[in-house]
């Protein structure tokens, strides 16, 4: 790829050249590559064949996490969140120890792989939430639980400017990821000042159906509002929202 530069930015085709416009700005390309049906079918490309097949479903594996929390993710992404998943969904899928090359599925992979994914690189978790916190995951009673010690907000989370209260964020899902379905749930405090008053510890319990034979997924996050006039205010659309995976709970192999 190469970068257009100058005055007059190109979307279109000329001869062989495509000009589009990305996030990382104005782009061009020139055509080219393999003829489809010589890689759908010449033995040469049985390799290409077998990393396209996984990297399909690593994309619908990591539009189906995002899909499950997806009322979180609308204050809580960066642009993006579908490729860096992706890319950690393929990592997933080549940790699958039984099933062959290009058949290998996230569910046969090691889920745990994901763990302390940040669905906003712009906002870290880790880098705005420093008071401690434990999850839990009880399978059986089908709770994904979150507890938060006593604390002082303003001395505990780091807000962006103009953030005068915060709320604390989670939710848990049950997902199948060969179906493409899911059970969710999500749990929100009320909004909390940031300043420097003693918190009462917090409890966020997020139902799952009991005795889940799916893997079960839990984020945490916050959403930074600002109070004006007495009323509250999104901050910012949620572009320092963080949004983490914290727990994942994978059924072990038969």
């Amino acid at each position: 790829m190469a970068r257009q530069k100058g005055i007059v930015k190109l979307e279109g085709t000329i001869g062989d050249v495509s000009f589009y416009k990305t996030s990382d700005g104005f782009l061009a390309r020139e055509k080219g590559g393999v003829d489809k049906e010589r890689i759908k079918n010449d033995p040469a490309f049985q390799r290409t064949r077998e990393n396209g097949s996984e990297f399909g479903r690593a994309g619908r594996a990591g539009r189906v996490l995002r899909t499950a929390f997806r009322l979180l993710l609308q204050n809580a992404a960066d642009k993006k969140v579908t490729s860096r998943l992706t890319k950690e969904m393929i990592k997933v899928i080549q940790s699958d120890p039984t099933n062959e090359r290009g058949k290998r599925t996230v569910t046969d992979g090691d889920m745990g792989l994901l763990r302390g994914f940040d669905f906003n690189i712009n906002g870290k978790l880790s880098a705005t939430l420093f008071t401690p916190y434990q999850v839990n995951v009880d399978r059986v009673a089908g709770e994904l639980s979150l507890n938060v010690p006593a604390f002082v907000p303003g001395n505990t989370i780091i807000g962006p400017q103009g953030a005068t209260h915060v709320k604390i964020v989670s939710a848990g899902a049950a997902i199948d990821y060969e179906a493409e379905t899911f059970e969710v749930s999500v749990t929100k405090t009320n909004d909390i000042a940031l300043s420097n008053q003693q918190e009462e510890a917090i409890d966020l319990v997020n139902a799952v159906p009991a005795n889940s034979e799916l893997g079960l997924f839990m984020v945490l996050g916050l959403e930074f509002v600002q109070e004006v006039n007495g009323e509250m205010y999104p901050l910012k659309t949620g572009s320092f929202n963080p949004l983490a995976l914290v727990a994942i709970d994978q059924v072990p192999a038969a």
